[in-house]
């Protein structure tokens, strides 16, 4: 091969070369081009997605609530019952929240020896026992029914962690071997050891009971311990409503769910069933409530209940209204001051955005989607919210009213349940 064709062979190959790098040049390019609109086609579809997130919506069962969260002071009809000898220490016989009548005990306050004298009646019922044991004769029919009765309940008291409970069934099996002894000092013979023995216990019983001091119940309601000092403050009373003020309430410095403690010294009778819920609001609805107005509430468990505003007091911009609950009032004896949900109303029916209606000649509407065929629907709005409204199609007296005719009202079209509708529809493109 000579010059010439050597410098022709390497221009071509120069060439072939250039060709070479140009096709993976012009490549990337292509694929950069590709890779950019593939990135404006998503940041695209995004943004539709944000300024209109569907083109159509299912319409299904929906609630709209008007509603907002408060505090509230729990004012209840509630008596305080204490007695001389409340620094002795108490014994419930009624637990909390059980139902009490008029002049029931309640719970007792201790004497002032009651340790010494329960220490002294145990050591004797421990010396009775083995006395009676060797007593055989004295065993009747009735001493074998309360020895079955102590052993049946020796048993089921393993069985139980209420601590309540647990003291009840103590205080019957006392009460069983003290009517064991009774029976067995009645059968012995004057003068004998376990007689001396069952005489001796009923004088330290005796002292024990006399030195007790009984609380008994001065009203019909539910027991609670929950004493805070404010059952004669917060009371269900117009005297006591007209002295709520906003000022008032806040300077009772209470905690928000904050639980009353248990008092060791008194305890109380509520009647459980109503109690008043008291609130400051300065909303729209509270400014245009009146007294008789029925609400729901919503309790800090998550159940509703009916309420009616029975006081209302201005105070300033805000409103102070006193609501009445005659449901969930248990729920509430543990606390005085809650977190809660006041719901103006709520609206329950097929649910629509409030994009998807149109308004025409005073006329509310809906478009409808149905295989690409596109229908606007004449719909009643029961109530509209801030986005979606609660919407019902009319019956046949109310499209009357509305003056259609019978054949306007034969061919008229109901929206329905699971029907799919237009967001922002184009009333040019529906078929009339």
């Amino acid at each position: 091969m000579n010059q010439q064709e050597k410098e022709i062979l390497e221009e071509k190959q120069r060439e072939d070369k250039n060709t070479k790098t140009k096709k993976k040049f012009n490549k990337k390019i292509i694929i950069y081009i590709a890779i950019i609109l593939v990135v404006i086609y998503v940041f695209y579809t995004i943004y539709l997605l944000i300024k209109q997130p569907t083109d159509v919506f299912t319409l299904e069962e929906g609630t709209l609530y008007s509603e907002e969260t408060d505090i509230g002071y729990v004012i209840r009809d509630e008596v305080v019952i204490q007695g001389e000898n409340y620094k002795n220490g108490m014994e419930k016989i009624k637990s909390e929240g059980e139902k009490v009548a008029v002049n029931e005990a309640v719970f007792r306050y201790y004497t002032k020896n009651e340790e010494s004298l329960k220490e002294k009646i145990a050591e004797l019922d421990t010396k009775i026992q083995e006395a009676m044991a060797n007593e055989t004769d004295l065993f009747t029919g009735d001493m074998k029914s309360l020895e079955t009765q102590i052993d049946q309940k020796l048993l089921e008291i393993s069985t139980i962690n209420d601590t309540t409970k647990l003291e009840e069934y103590k205080k019957e099996i006392n009460e069983l071997i003290t009517k064991k002894a009774n029976i067995a000092g009645d059968l012995s013979p004057q003068g004998s050891y376990l007689k001396e023995l069952i005489e001796e216990r009923k004088n330290y019983e005796n002292e024990l009971n006399s030195g007790a001091e009984y609380i008994n119940s001065s009203k019909s309601g539910v027991v609670s311990y929950k004493v805070d000092g404010l059952e004669d403050v917060l009371k269900p009373t117009e005297e006591c409503f007209s002295t709520l003020t906003k000022e008032y309430l806040e300077n009772l410095d209470l905690k928000t769910g904050k639980i009353v403690p248990t008092s060791e010294e008194s305890g109380k009778i509520i009647d459980n069933t109503y109690c008043y819920i008291a609130t400051i609001s300065h909303t729209e609805e509270a400014q245009n409530a009146q007294v008789g107005d029925k609400i729901r509430v919503r309790l800090p468990s998550g159940s509703e209940v009916s309420a009616e505003i029975t006081y209302i007091l201005q105070n300033d911009d805000d409103r102070v209204l006193i609501l009445k609950i005659e449901k969930g009032v248990e729920e509430l004896i543990s606390y005085r001051k809650i977190s809660f949900d006041l719901i103006w109303w709520s609206e329950t029916g097929l649910k629509v955005p409030n994009q998807a209606i149109v308004k025409e000649n005073d006329l509310v509407y809906v478009v409808r989607n149905r295989a690409g065929y596109l229908s606007k629907l004449l719909v009643k709005v029961k109530r509209e919210g801030e986005k979606y409204s609660i919407v019902e199609p009319y019956d046949t007296e109310e499209l009357k009213e509305l003056g259609f005719s019978n054949e306007e009202i034969i061919s008229y079209k109901k929206v329905s349940l699971y029907d799919e509708v237009i967001i922002n529809p184009d009333l040019t493109k529906v078929e009339e």
